[in-house]
């Protein structure tokens, strides 16, 4: 009787946990949506405030630039003041934010709320990822785990694409933001019932104001002069001062995190070199990938004049394929390890990016798009779930908030760069097509559309560059992990 009574609460703490598992990847789900559900909304925003080409980007930048500079901060804080606190103080400001952005009644209001949105999705993304790592046991077990967080992170903006058509053309754009409403107050109700305590179990609640300013500073500094330098002009007097402001306010942090007594990153966790190594791997990842969603839409609506609902569901191979690969990696994890994935599951990325690279200006989707999107999405699916798992393996669980908030800096760093750089270099080849062919008046219709296509075919060959790199740091830097016999409560070996 006992030993049943033993084996049925067993069976309740692993459904529990699964169900964290589904609340929690619920909540990134919203975070990484709201990334690219909005921009299919941006005309009809822009039509309803009667906003500039240069304002209504900052309805994008916002959420970039206060998610991905906070993150740090983030991460550190659910170490420091427990992760549930911090998840549930996330959810809420979020869920309010886009509650608050539905109702905006000016472009301005709606900017400011989408930056109040990406501080709470920096809280609440390193806070969620932290208690995966800390509910599930290193090994086959939060392998699964992790390979649903990746699928979830590499699958929500091919989604959101979707979501974002359908809901603009058939509601109005304000519901792209109170869709995130009722989902938001489930969660947190849910989490309220399910989600253990999590306090910290630090000794100590300092958190380095410091550091945490000069890193927020240094990080959000960076990212804007990067969105902003294709337009001002990477050599311009103003991208050279942010980029220096940046590049100061970061080398400061760094000098005071060896010398902080509780620095914010302690700068040994990067003496875990499999941390380092999969966060490098990342960054070069998401450089390449964040340009695809973005050239692709333009492509198949500016050259191909897809309906918006046409083109989202044109972006539903990704997930697809992305999800065949994240559920199959943990099993192939178990028996081989990462590493041998990370050297090759980029490479199939690369290969996705270098079909889309010879796109026709006449082109056809399942003859042309199709065959790349559906590579890189078994790339991706494979890359995120094996990096997550290869970034966080051998983390002590005090500092899993921290590297949870590393790895997400990487990504959205990573993305900003990318798109900066591969933008810039698209938009210059489309320009020197035009300026090539000496014409004596406007270039016609055709010609544009043959140079923004060439554009477009420069950016992704540049991108898919990005994947051979990532492939070789995992030759060279990461080392392989497998699981032991029973791999759903060991420990993991180094071999």
């Amino acid at each position: 009787m006992a030993k049943t009574q033993a084996a049925d609460k067993t069976d309740k703490k692993q459904t529990n946990h699964w169900l964290v598992l589904i609340l929690l990847a619920l909540a990134q789900f919203m975070v990484v949506l709201d990334v690219s559900i909005v921009n299919v909304a941006l005309p009809a925003i822009q039509h309803a405030f009667h906003m500039s080409q240069s304002s209504l980007q900052w309805i994008v930048t916002m959420y970039a630039l206060t998610f991905g500079g906070f993150l740090l901060l983030g991460g550190r804080a659910a170490d420091l003041f427990g992760r549930r606190k911090i998840f549930l103080m996330g959810i809420t400001l979020f869920t309010l934010a886009s509650l608050a952005d539905g109702l905006a009644q000016s472009g301005g209001m709606i900017i400011v709320f989408r930056g109040l949105q990406g501080l709470a999705g920096a809280f609440m993304s390193p806070a969620a990822l932290s208690i995966i790592l800390v509910t599930y046991r290193e090994g086959h077990e939060r392998n699964v785990a992790l390979s649903v967080w990746g699928a979830v992170a590499s699958g929500g903006a091919a989604v959101g694409v979707l979501a974002g058509g359908i809901i603009t053309q058939y509601l109005t754009w304000r519901w792209n933001f109170f869709v995130n409403v009722p989902v938001g107050i489930g969660v947190i109700f849910t989490a309220l019932r399910i989600l253990d305590r999590h306090d910290s179990t630090l000794e100590h609640n300092n958190l380095d104001l410091p550091g945490a300013v000069l890193a927020t500073g240094g990080l959000m500094t960076l990212v804007y002069a990067l969105v902003k330098a294709p337009s001002n002009g990477w050599t311009s007097h103003t991208s050279l001062t942010f980029f220096a402001i940046a590049i100061v306010a970061l080398a400061g942090f760094i000098i005071n995190e060896s010398r902080a007594k509780h620095p914010l990153v302690p700068l040994r966790i990067f003496h875990i070199r499999n941390l380092s190594g999969a966060d490098t791997l990342m960054l070069c990842m998401t450089a390449g990938l964040f340009s695809v969603f973005f050239f692709t839409t333009l492509y198949l609506q500016e050259i191909l004049h897809y309906t918006p609902i046409k083109t989202g569901v044109s972006f539903l191979v990704v997930p697809f394929a992305i999800a065949i690969t994240a559920t199959n990696v943990p099993r192939v994890i178990q028996r081989i390890g990462y590493k041998p994935i990370l050297m090759v599951a980029p490479l199939v990325v690369s290969g996705g990016l270098f079909w889309l690279s010879h796109l026709p200006v006449h082109g056809t989707f399942w003859g042309n798009i199709a065959p790349g999107m559906i590579l890189l999405g078994l790339g991706m699916g494979a890359t995120f779930v094996s990096v997550t798992i290869a970034a966080t393996s051998g983390v002590p669980q005090h500092e899993a908030g921290l590297a949870s908030g590393i790895l997400n800096t990487a990504q959205q760093i990573g993305g900003a760069v990318g798109l900066a750089v591969l933008t810039g270099i698209a938009t210059s080849s489309s320009a020197r097509y035009i300026t090539n062919l000496h014409l004596h008046g406007a270039p016609t219709h055709a010609v544009i559309a043959t140079a923004t296509v060439r554009g477009f075919h420069d950016g992704y060959l540049i991108a898919s560059t990005f994947g051979i790199v990532a492939s070789l740091i995992a030759t060279f830097v990461i080392r392989n992990q497998a699981a032991k016999s029973d791999p759903s409560h060991g420990e993991p070996v180094a071999v």
